[in-house]
């Protein structure tokens, strides 16, 4: 970026607070991602215990639970007097409940998060975006949900673990639309996407940390894995500190609170006190449009012309980030390590996450400058090619020894991609997209879409892996090039442009498609609803 980019009259200390303090809540979502992984023996050997799994029997519920294996040992002194047979469906049995608690334990989080998704524009709108009340409030989520982890091991385990899991996904669910939907708004128009990828950043690096944190020598052993889970209550007692230091979003409040006093002196501490007269009469022309429309509702959206075709890219956006194979690549991550003879292949893993942080943290450079249709297309064109080798790596691991090592070098490039473009960028585009009016449902649904695809991926991929077996990464090679090709044809660049701008660029996509009166109505997405 340029040095006016970086100059006092585009950061100031207040933003750089602001964006961090918001970030925050970004951090949280990876962590709740990751966290969960690293001790996952440690507490399905705790959920075996609370639920009086007999000890002789554990390691094999362990083996099936963690490794699907097709056998089960049975104890051997046990074999004159109970046949081998009831045994082993004795142990299957139990290993089917532990695999079932432990699986809930994983899926509740996302379940919580598509309930709260819905809510992040709304409470938004009602109590002010983010800063301050709307954060306060979601803050409660985070702190609940992590002191019932926190002391899971005091009671029954995996009750505990899963109604914690399910509030604190509630709470991501919250944030995962108020986060964007606010830096977008504070954000100088130079700035706004390399701001917008904070939130992407702050993501991996809650990945990371958890991923550190988790290992076995820190937290994630007998004795701590409980501290690990109930950790992120000094983070959500942290935030709610810092938030009674931010401002409230100029655009909330002159547009939908009409406190223009208010809004200039947001904005003035936002911009470090330099003249902010073009922020404001961008403003006051938003708040003109969105004073003429009615309220927009998600099934408006998708009825109204003006909205249906920026609304139907930000889902697709959305479901390439989730189905581009992302997920599998780190499900078969460690199994790929261990077949290169990595002796510690959780420290490879910890690698991979860095890669994710290092990446994420470029695109906030490359953001600005290479614009964020150019970088989509970038990530999602190499990602397509990792996936290629990646399975070529995984047909030929029997023959050919080294192609182990063909697939790390593609785990780690396809996360690269990732973070470049479809990490980051889906997130804060769909804030782009609309105007004043229709962004908080926008960012509803936009969000629902996000956590919907991730559950669906979390639940099928083991199913969709055992079917399709070392060529599974060749059908996410076909899906990244479908949402590439799309991406090519429909999405707008908008890099540096106004709403207006914006709704112009999509008026050019669907020219071919669109009647000279609808092309007129589409002036700008806030414009009035026909009736």
């Amino acid at each position: 970026l340029s040095e006016d980019i970086f100059s006092k009259r585009q950061i100031t200390r207040t933003l750089v607070f602001t964006v961090f303090t918001a970030a925050l809540g970004s951090f949280q979502f990876g962590y709740d991602i990751g966290v969960i992984n690293a001790p996952q023996e440690v507490i399905i050997s705790h959920y075996e215990y609370v639920l009086g799994v007999p000890l002789d029997d554990r390691k094999a519920i362990n083996n099936y639970t963690i490794n699907s294996t097709k056998e089960l040992p049975t104890d051997p002194y046990l074999g004159d007097s109970i046949p081998a047979s009831l045994v082993e469906e004795e142990t299957a049995a139990s290993a089917s409940l532990v695999t079932m608690l432990w699986s809930l334990s994983v899926s509740s989080f996302a379940v919580g998060g598509m309930i709260a998704s819905f809510c992040g524009g709304w409470l938004g709108d009602r109590l002010g975006r983010y800063a301050i009340k709307a954060m306060l409030v979601a803050n409660i989520l985070s702190l609940a949900g992590a002191l019932l982890m926190g002391f899971s091991k005091l009671g029954p385990s995996h009750i505990l673990i899963i109604s914690g899991r399910s509030i604190s996904g509630l709470y991501c669910g919250l944030i995962s639309g108020l986060v964007p939907m606010y830096i977008g708004e504070i954000a100088p128009t130079t700035l706004r996407g390399a701001l917008g990828t904070l939130h992407q950043l702050a993501i991996v690096t809650g990945i990371l940390i958890s991923q550190i944190v988790g290992l076995n020598f820190i937290l994630g052993n007998h004795e701590r894995w409980h501290i690990l889970l109930g950790l992120s209550a000094v983070r959500a007692i942290i935030q709610s500190l810092l938030l009674f230091f931010c401002p409230e979003s100029p655009r909330y409040l002159y547009i939908k609170l009409d406190e223009e006093v208010k809004a200039k002196k947001s904005l003035k501490r936002l911009r470090g006190g330099v003249d902010v007269t073009k922020d404001i009469s961008e403003m006051r022309k938003e708040k003109e449009e969105a004073s003429s429309e009615q309220k927009v509702s998600i099934i408006q959206l998708f009825t109204n012309s003006n909205y249906r075709q920026p609304i139907l890219v930000a889902l697709m956006l959305h479901v390439a980030q989730q189905f581009s194979g992302i997920n599998g690549i780190f499900y078969y991550s460690t199994s790929i390590f261990q077949t290169a003879g990595i002796s510690q292949p959780v420290y490879a893993t910890i690698g991979v996450g860095a890669i994710n942080m290092v990446f994420t943290a470029l695109s906030v450079f490359l953001v600005e400058k290479a614009g964020r249709r150019s970088l989509f297309l970038i990530g999602m064109s190499g990602m397509f090619v990792c996936a290629i080798f990646m399975s070529v790596g995984l047909i030929l691991l029997d023959k050919l020894a080294w192609m182990s090592y063909v697939s790390m070098v593609a785990i780690f490039l396809f996360v690269s991609f990732f973070e470049i473009g479809p990490g980051p960028i889906p997130w804060f585009m769909v804030a782009e997209f609309f105007s004043q009016g229709p962004r908080p449902a926008a960012l509803a649904i936009a969000a629902f879409s996000n956590w919907t695809c991730n559950f669906i991926v979390a639940l099928c991929f083991q199913y969709i892996a055992k079917f399709c077996g070392p060529y599974v990464f060749f059908l996410f090679a076909g899906v990244v090039l479908a949402f590439t090709l799309f991406t090519f044809f429909k999405v707008p660049e908008t890099k540096g442009k106004s709403f207006e701008e914006i709704a112009a660029e999509f008026r050019k996509k669907s020219s071919s498609a669109q009647s000279p009166k609808a092309a007129v109505e589409m002036e700008f997405l806030g414009a009035t609803e026909t009736v």
